[in-house]
Protein backbone atom coordinates (compact mmCIF):
# COMPACT_ATOMS: atom_id res chain seq x y z
CA UNK A 1 0.00 0.00 0.00
CA UNK A 2 0.87 3.52 -0.70
CA UNK A 3 2.00 6.06 1.99
CA UNK A 4 0.54 8.99 2.46
CA UNK A 5 2.40 11.86 1.87
CA UNK A 6 3.28 13.44 5.27
CA UNK A 7 1.26 17.21 5.98
CA UNK A 8 4.06 20.32 5.47
CA UNK A 9 3.94 22.54 8.42
CA UNK A 10 3.31 26.11 7.09
CA UNK A 11 4.59 27.47 10.16
CA UNK A 12 7.51 24.37 10.55
CA UNK A 13 5.99 23.41 14.09
CA UNK A 14 4.85 19.94 14.48
CA UNK A 15 3.22 17.95 17.42
CA UNK A 16 4.79 14.24 16.83
CA UNK A 17 3.75 11.24 18.70
CA UNK A 18 5.32 7.64 18.30
CA UNK A 19 4.62 4.39 20.43
CA UNK A 20 6.54 1.07 20.98
CA UNK A 21 6.07 -1.83 18.65
CA UNK A 22 2.74 -3.95 20.26
CA UNK A 23 2.93 -1.25 22.81
CA UNK A 24 5.27 -2.30 24.33
CA UNK A 25 7.89 -0.04 26.77
CA UNK A 26 10.60 2.75 25.47
CA UNK A 27 11.77 3.01 28.45
CA UNK A 28 12.62 0.29 31.36
CA UNK A 29 14.49 2.49 33.68
CA UNK A 30 15.67 6.56 34.57
CA UNK A 31 18.89 5.93 32.24
CA UNK A 32 16.20 5.12 29.43
CA UNK A 33 14.48 8.09 29.40
CA UNK A 34 18.05 10.08 29.91
CA UNK A 35 19.90 8.69 26.99
CA UNK A 36 16.75 9.56 24.61
CA UNK A 37 16.72 13.07 25.66
CA UNK A 38 20.92 13.24 25.46
CA UNK A 39 20.27 11.67 21.81
CA UNK A 40 17.89 14.28 21.10
CA UNK A 41 19.54 17.61 21.98
CA UNK A 42 22.79 15.85 20.39
CA UNK A 43 21.16 16.04 17.41
CA UNK A 44 20.41 19.87 17.29
CA UNK A 45 23.90 20.12 16.09
CA UNK A 46 23.18 17.83 12.87
CA UNK A 47 19.86 18.62 12.22
CA UNK A 48 18.85 22.48 14.02
CA UNK A 49 15.71 22.13 15.49
CA UNK A 50 13.90 23.85 18.63
CA UNK A 51 12.03 21.45 21.22
CA UNK A 52 8.91 23.53 22.98
CA UNK A 53 7.38 20.55 24.56
CA UNK A 54 7.90 17.20 25.58
CA UNK A 55 6.39 13.94 27.50
CA UNK A 56 8.12 10.42 27.59
CA UNK A 57 5.49 8.18 28.43
CA UNK A 58 6.11 4.57 29.41
CA UNK A 59 5.40 3.29 25.65
CA UNK A 60 5.39 6.37 23.73
CA UNK A 61 6.34 9.61 23.45
CA UNK A 62 5.20 13.75 22.41
CA UNK A 63 7.45 16.12 21.34
CA UNK A 64 6.20 19.99 19.80
CA UNK A 65 9.20 20.87 17.55
CA UNK A 66 10.03 23.62 15.10
CA UNK A 67 12.14 22.13 12.15
CA UNK A 68 15.31 24.39 11.83
CA UNK A 69 14.89 24.12 7.94
CA UNK A 70 11.40 23.36 6.02
CA UNK A 71 11.33 19.38 5.62
CA UNK A 72 14.41 18.23 8.00
CA UNK A 73 11.95 16.88 10.71
CA UNK A 74 12.33 13.88 9.12
CA UNK A 75 15.84 13.74 8.97
CA UNK A 76 15.79 14.98 13.42
CA UNK A 77 12.95 11.94 13.89
CA UNK A 78 14.90 9.36 11.42
CA UNK A 79 18.24 10.02 13.23
CA UNK A 80 17.09 10.00 16.78
CA UNK A 81 14.80 6.92 16.48
CA UNK A 82 17.32 4.96 14.95
CA UNK A 83 19.92 5.48 17.42
CA UNK A 84 17.77 5.08 20.27
CA UNK A 85 16.18 1.93 19.14
CA UNK A 86 20.07 0.50 18.37
CA UNK A 87 21.32 1.36 21.77
CA UNK A 88 18.21 0.21 23.71
CA UNK A 89 18.53 -3.11 21.69
CA UNK A 90 22.03 -3.49 22.87
CA UNK A 91 21.20 -2.77 26.22
CA UNK A 92 18.31 -5.34 26.85
CA UNK A 93 19.70 -8.05 24.30
CA UNK A 94 16.57 -7.76 22.19
CA UNK A 95 16.16 -7.45 18.35
CA UNK A 96 13.76 -6.32 15.90
CA UNK A 97 11.38 -2.81 15.71
CA UNK A 98 10.92 -0.79 18.75
CA UNK A 99 8.85 2.00 17.31
CA UNK A 100 5.56 1.10 15.94
CA UNK A 101 5.12 1.59 11.95
CA UNK A 102 5.76 5.58 11.22
CA UNK A 103 5.65 8.20 14.20
CA UNK A 104 2.78 10.80 13.89
CA UNK A 105 3.14 14.42 12.72
CA UNK A 106 0.40 16.70 12.71
CA UNK A 107 0.96 20.58 11.97
CA UNK A 108 0.49 22.66 14.25
CA UNK A 109 0.02 26.64 12.40
CA UNK A 110 -2.16 28.84 15.10
CA UNK A 111 -0.79 30.33 18.15
CA UNK A 112 -3.87 29.23 19.84
CA UNK A 113 -4.00 25.66 19.33
CA UNK A 114 -0.09 25.71 19.76
CA UNK A 115 -0.93 26.59 23.67
CA UNK A 116 -3.39 23.65 23.59
CA UNK A 117 -0.86 20.75 22.65
CA UNK A 118 1.23 22.57 24.68
CA UNK A 119 -0.89 22.02 27.56
CA UNK A 120 -2.17 18.62 26.28
CA UNK A 121 1.38 17.18 26.29
CA UNK A 122 2.26 17.83 29.52
CA UNK A 123 -1.36 16.81 31.36
CA UNK A 124 -0.82 13.32 30.23
CA UNK A 125 0.77 11.68 32.57
CA UNK A 126 -1.83 13.09 35.28
CA UNK A 127 -4.71 11.66 32.62
CA UNK A 128 -2.98 8.43 32.30
CA UNK A 129 -3.70 8.56 36.23
CA UNK A 130 0.34 8.45 36.71
CA UNK A 131 1.24 11.66 38.18
CA UNK A 132 -1.20 13.88 40.44
CA UNK A 133 -0.15 17.20 38.72
CA UNK A 134 2.01 18.08 35.43
CA UNK A 135 4.81 19.37 38.18
CA UNK A 136 5.03 16.07 39.91
CA UNK A 137 5.88 13.95 36.77
CA UNK A 138 10.05 13.74 35.83
CA UNK A 139 10.08 13.58 32.16
CA UNK A 140 8.12 16.00 30.65
CA UNK A 141 8.89 19.77 30.02
CA UNK A 142 6.60 21.07 32.42
CA UNK A 143 9.53 21.46 35.12
CA UNK A 144 11.67 23.25 32.65
CA UNK A 145 9.00 26.05 31.77
CA UNK A 146 9.22 26.63 35.69
CA UNK A 147 12.35 26.56 36.51
CA UNK A 148 13.88 27.27 33.12
CA UNK A 149 17.07 24.78 33.69
CA UNK A 150 16.24 22.51 30.58
CA UNK A 151 18.94 23.25 27.91
CA UNK A 152 16.67 21.08 25.56
CA UNK A 153 13.94 23.69 25.90
CA UNK A 154 12.94 26.61 24.09
CA UNK A 155 10.39 28.18 25.83
CA UNK A 156 10.52 31.98 25.00
CA UNK A 157 7.84 31.26 21.85
CA UNK A 158 5.65 29.89 24.35
CA UNK A 159 6.07 32.44 27.66
CA UNK A 160 5.99 35.09 25.16
CA UNK A 161 2.23 34.43 24.02
CA UNK A 162 0.96 34.72 27.81
CA UNK A 163 3.43 38.19 28.63
CA UNK A 164 6.09 40.19 27.94
CA UNK A 165 7.01 39.88 31.73
CA UNK A 166 8.71 36.69 32.77
CA UNK A 167 7.54 35.84 36.19
CA UNK A 168 3.96 36.80 35.16
CA UNK A 169 4.02 34.35 32.37
CA UNK A 170 5.09 31.88 34.28
CA UNK A 171 2.46 32.68 36.47
CA UNK A 172 0.07 32.48 33.54
CA UNK A 173 1.55 29.54 32.02
CA UNK A 174 0.56 27.63 35.31
CA UNK A 175 -2.96 28.83 35.38
CA UNK A 176 -3.35 27.77 31.94
CA UNK A 177 -2.46 24.30 32.55
CA UNK A 178 -4.70 23.99 35.78
CA UNK A 179 -7.95 24.98 33.75
CA UNK A 180 -7.00 21.94 31.56
CA UNK A 181 -10.36 19.62 31.52
CA UNK A 182 -9.38 16.81 28.84
CA UNK A 183 -11.68 18.45 26.24
CA UNK A 184 -9.54 19.47 23.42
CA UNK A 185 -8.57 16.90 20.83
CA UNK A 186 -5.73 16.00 19.56
CA UNK A 187 -3.98 14.52 16.90
CA UNK A 188 -6.73 11.72 14.83
CA UNK A 189 -9.59 13.24 17.53
CA UNK A 190 -10.00 16.63 15.45
CA UNK A 191 -8.13 20.21 15.94
CA UNK A 192 -9.66 22.74 18.00
CA UNK A 193 -12.46 24.45 16.69
CA UNK A 194 -11.63 28.09 16.35
CA UNK A 195 -13.37 30.95 18.92
CA UNK A 196 -16.45 31.72 16.29
CA UNK A 197 -17.07 28.15 15.72
CA UNK A 198 -17.13 27.73 19.75
CA UNK A 199 -19.34 30.68 19.76
CA UNK A 200 -21.68 29.52 16.92
CA UNK A 201 -22.06 26.32 18.62
CA UNK A 202 -22.76 27.02 21.98
CA UNK A 203 -25.46 30.05 20.60
CA UNK A 204 -26.92 26.58 18.01
CA UNK A 205 -26.71 24.89 21.49
CA UNK A 206 -28.79 27.49 23.69
CA UNK A 207 -31.59 27.96 20.98
CA UNK A 208 -33.52 31.48 22.37
CA UNK A 209 -31.36 31.85 25.29
CA UNK A 210 -28.42 34.36 24.38
CA UNK A 211 -24.77 32.94 25.95
CA UNK A 212 -24.36 36.16 27.83
CA UNK A 213 -27.52 35.81 29.33
CA UNK A 214 -26.55 33.10 31.10
CA UNK A 215 -24.89 35.02 34.14
CA UNK A 216 -27.98 37.15 34.84
CA UNK A 217 -30.51 34.12 35.35
CA UNK A 218 -32.13 34.16 39.03
CA UNK A 219 -33.21 30.70 38.50
CA UNK A 220 -30.48 28.58 39.02
CA UNK A 221 -31.54 25.46 38.25
CA UNK A 222 -32.20 26.54 34.90
CA UNK A 223 -28.81 27.89 34.50
CA UNK A 224 -27.31 25.17 35.95
CA UNK A 225 -29.41 23.14 33.43
CA UNK A 226 -27.56 24.98 30.51
CA UNK A 227 -24.03 24.49 31.49
CA UNK A 228 -24.99 21.06 31.73
CA UNK A 229 -26.26 20.62 28.73
CA UNK A 230 -22.74 22.86 27.25
CA UNK A 231 -20.99 20.73 28.71
CA UNK A 232 -22.91 17.65 27.79
CA UNK A 233 -22.77 18.84 23.81
CA UNK A 234 -18.65 18.36 24.24
CA UNK A 235 -17.66 22.28 24.78
CA UNK A 236 -14.85 22.84 27.50
CA UNK A 237 -15.11 24.47 30.58
CA UNK A 238 -12.93 27.25 29.29
CA UNK A 239 -15.01 27.73 26.22
CA UNK A 240 -17.77 28.44 28.07
CA UNK A 241 -16.15 30.70 30.79
CA UNK A 242 -15.52 32.62 27.22
CA UNK A 243 -18.77 32.51 25.97
CA UNK A 244 -21.34 33.40 28.92
CA UNK A 245 -19.08 35.35 31.35
CA UNK A 246 -19.51 32.50 34.12
CA UNK A 247 -16.51 31.72 36.41
CA UNK A 248 -15.15 27.97 36.07
CA UNK A 249 -15.99 27.14 39.10
CA UNK A 250 -19.52 27.31 38.35
CA UNK A 251 -19.44 25.41 35.34
CA UNK A 252 -17.14 22.60 36.94
CA UNK A 253 -19.81 21.55 39.18
CA UNK A 254 -22.48 21.40 36.80
CA UNK A 255 -22.55 17.51 36.17
CA UNK A 256 -25.91 15.58 35.01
Amino acid sequence: MTRVARQISASGIYHIVFRGVNHCHLFEEDADYRKFLDLLFATKDAVPFDVYAYCLMGNHVHLLVHEGTPGNVSALMHRVLVQYAGWFNRKYARSGALVANRYKSESVDRDRYLLAVVRYIHQNPVVAGIAKDARAYRWSSYRGYLKGNDALLETSLVLDMFSDDHKKAIAEFRAFHQVFDGAERMPSEGKLRTDAEVLSGIKAALGDTAPVALVGIADKKERDRLLCLLRDKGFSIRQIERATGISRGIIAKCRR
